[in-house]
């Protein structure tokens, strides 16, 4: 994500086809911007890859935010304006530390889940601009009749044999929008 002037990137870089998913060519990390900020929900290899982190941190510098320093995410509102990064521990079945995040920027509320299997936190939150969501959220949401209240949905962790079913599912409706393509530009 980007406004022109601060990079915020999530869960990326990661294992590139890890666990097979999202394969992404390695001009996505020279492309990279410099002084980025890297936003992490948990160090699973399809959402963190240490090794290229530090690569491009080494190159380009940057901060990296994660479960592991999530009270540090408040000093970035106090150096970017109309910023804030909101904290919030969730479960992961397969991970012991794992956040997901409200991103508040230029007035915009963005949901990043994470892998979290459960649908209370998101459904705990209001006017959500974008929630960028698995597809297992809406699954769960929908079984436990929590309404989610989130003007568009970014789905990911689709899977290369999902791709097809997503896009028939949800591809003409405007609400909800399947990630299948690497490096799609989404303007929020």
């Amino acid at each position: 994500m980007t406004d022109g002037t601060i990079h915020l990137y999530t869960d990326f870089p990661y294992k590139s086809g890890a666990h097979g998913y999202m394969e992404f060519a390695e001009s996505e990390l020279d492309s990279i911007q410099e002084n980025a900020l890297f936003l992490f929900t948990h160090k699973h290899s399809d959402h963190y890859s240490r090794k290229s982190l530090k690569k491009i941190r080494k190159e380009k510098n940057g901060k990296a935010f994660g479960p592991w320093n999530s009270k540090d995410l408040a000093t970035l509102s106090e150096s970017i304006p109309n910023f804030t990064i909101e904290s919030f521990k969730t479960k992961h079945a397969f991970s012991l530390n794992h956040h997901s995040y409200l991103i508040t920027w230029h007035g915009k509320r963005i949901f990043i889940s994470g892998d979290t299997e459960h649908a209370e936190t998101i459904g705990s939150l209001n006017t959500i601009d974008w929630a960028i969501v698995p597809y297992w959220i809406l699954l769960d949401a929908n079984e436990k009749g929590i309404d989610l209240d989130a003007e568009k949905f970014l789905i990911y962790h689709l899977a290369s044999v999902q791709a097809p079913s997503a896009k028939e599912k949800w591809g003409d409706d405007p609400k909800f929008h399947p990630l299948i393509d690497q490096g799609e530009m989404i303007k929020i």
